[in-house]
């Protein structure tokens, strides 16, 4: 039987999506904050899928490898949205 699990799938299947996500919000005005940003020494190592349940929240959930992370960020809810859209 195969290895694949419906998490992996999803976190193989999320990572081109999410790859297009963060080059469409980093756009002109985003490109100069995102050459500032800098990854941490605890900055995730694994594939990173971000979910955001219902548009008019400003909760965001990060499923990073097997684990789930919950963030309330509005500003960052609305770009994730924004970039989803389509322009």
């Amino acid at each position: 039987m195969s290895d694949t699990s419906r998490r992996k799938f999803i976190a193989v299947a999320g990572a081109g999506a999410a790859a297009g996500t963060v080059a469409l919000t980093t756009g002109s005005a985003g490109a100069a904050e995102a050459a500032g940003a800098r990854p941490s020494a605890t900055s995730a190592k694994e594939t990173v899928v971000a979910y955001v349940k219902d548009h008019r929240s400003s909760e965001l959930r990060l499923m990073v490898g097997e684990r789930e992370v919950v963030v309330h960020d509005r500003d960052l809810v609305t770009r994730i949205l924004n970039a989803a859209g389509g322009r």
